[in-house]
């Protein structure tokens, strides 16, 4: 980790702020102030806006929202950011496509309001290179003994996570430091399952030596709980997060949703490594005084699909893990996710919830933001 890098973690502020779809696009420049992201991100770097995308269906709370991604490259480029400078990044995964869920999230009509393409980090000229880090990664050791292999465009550069206040099935809460898991892996990530906390920690290790200065805004406005990051309960909660410490956003975000932060092991590993804050009495919250705020997020729940693979990971098919994820048979677990999620859950159970939110102030935000018909 770099000095400027160890200084950094050192603030432990997280700007909160309350917003609503009037206002949701500047509050977030607001927020980016308050936590004095310019002393993370700097202008002449190139810069990275990781989006996070955990389907290609829109579904509330789930991938980042197009207001969040405008309001961060607004105030950008209100502060004299270069737009060639900007990168829109993705990545795919072995079940989510990224470009139609730029289509269908409405991230491409800002792609194209602002000039910026998308990044994708699995198509050429980008390629996927064995990183060697200074600091200690004992996950990521064990799980890629060939050594662990990132895109090469991110050495050099800063970033600005992108990730929304939701649940997740395997880290409890899904966060700053889980969206550099859809970056910084490639489509082989779900290997690291069965010790996805200690590879967030180690994901954040690498992030602190190959950025200039790393950033994160959390969307909040629609939160999401029960068994995420996909077959959530979207909930409006109207909240804005901006912060320079990964651990500390996602203590601060923990804690709001009703989860004792140190009892998740990616937060309290990453504070024992002095990665960053977990222990959020030791945060400095500016905006809203958010230390009584507990927004019970149901955060225990399992899907079919996520208990299986819990007893993949976890139980007692334990031993079968690496015939039936990492050999050419693993197809059928794609299959099965693809027939549990698309083919069923979104059609009978999605759906619904989804109209529940477009029938909302956000959701009539979100359609505001949909291409005309004909796309392009």
């Amino acid at each position: 980790m770099s000095a400027r890098n160890l200084s950094q973690v050192g603030r432990a502020k997280v700007a909160v702020l309350r917003t609503s779809p009037d206002t949701v696009v500047e509050d977030i420049g607001r927020a980016m102030d308050m936590a004095e992201y310019q002393k993370f991100i700097q202008p002449q770097d190139v810069v990275h806006l990781k989006i996070n995308i955990s389907w290609h269906h829109y579904y509330p709370a789930c991938s980042t929202t197009p207001w969040q991604l405008e309001g961060v490259t607004k105030k950008l480029l209100e502060d004299g950011f270069l737009r060639r400078k900007l990168r829109y990044t993705h990545n795919q995964t072995v079940v989510v496509d990224p470009k139609p869920a730029n289509v269908n999230n409405h991230l491409e009509s800002v792609s194209l309001k602002y000039g910026i393409p998308f990044t994708y980090l699995y198509e050429p000229p980008i390629k996927w290179e064995v990183f060697h880090p200074r600091g200690e990664t004992p996950a990521l050791d064990e799980t890629y003994p060939e050594g662990t292999k990132i895109p090469n465009n991110f050495p050099g550069t800063g970033i600005i996570q992108l990730p929304l206040l939701k649940t997740h099935v395997f880290t409890t809460m899904t966060g700053a430091m889980k969206n550099a898991f859809g970056g910084l892996l490639s489509e082989r990530r779900h290997w690291t399952h069965a010790v996805i906390h200690q590879t967030l920690v180690d994901l954040l290790t690498i992030q602190y030596e190959i950025h200039k200065g790393v950033f994160a805004v959390m969307d909040g406005s629609i939160g999401g709980e029960g068994p995420g990051p996909r077959a959530m309960r979207p909930r409006i909660t109207n909240y804005i997060l901006a912060s320079g410490d990964q651990v500390a956003m996602d203590s601060v975000a923990a804690h709001m949703m009703g989860i004792e932060p140190m009892e998740l092991d990616f937060i309290r590993l990453a504070h024992e490594k002095g990665l960053g804050i977990g222990d959020f009495s030791k945060i400095k919250v500016v905006g809203e005084d958010v230390s009584r705020v507990n927004l019970h997020f149901a955060h225990d729940e399992d899907t079919f699909a996520s208990r299986g693979q819990k007893m993949i990971y976890h139980g007692w098919l334990k031993p079968l893990e690496k015939p039936l994820l990492r050999t050419p048979i693993v197809a059928w677990s794609y299959l099965a996710s693809k027939m549990y999620h698309d083919w069923f859950w979104y059609p009978f159970i999605g759906k619904r919830r989804v109209k529940k939110i477009l029938d909302t102030e956000w959701g009539e935000l979100f359609r505001s933001y949909a291409l005309p018909k004909g796309g392009r």
